[in-house]
């Protein structure tokens, strides 16, 4: 995992929230993804650096919280 500063422009990627998320605000993640890599960032604060993630990283992750 790497964590790396938000680059000025990164609008080539497109941004989501969880289905999870409520509407209300509250503790969101946004996610992107990339070729190789899977971007995430906090919905309150998008000018904070982001996480980048290998996308078979990214996988074992999400793999991971399905099964708890």
């Amino acid at each position: 995992m790497t964590i790396e500063p938000t680059p000025c422009d990164l609008s080539p990627l497109s941004w989501f929230k969880s289905s999870y998320s409520g509407s209300g605000g509250g503790d969101c993640i946004e996610v992107a993804t990339a070729t190789a890599t899977v971007h995430v960032r906090d919905s309150k604060y998008r000018a904070l650096p982001s996480i980048s993630v290998g996308a078979e990283q990214w996988a074992a992750f999400v793999g991971f919280a399905a099964d708890q």
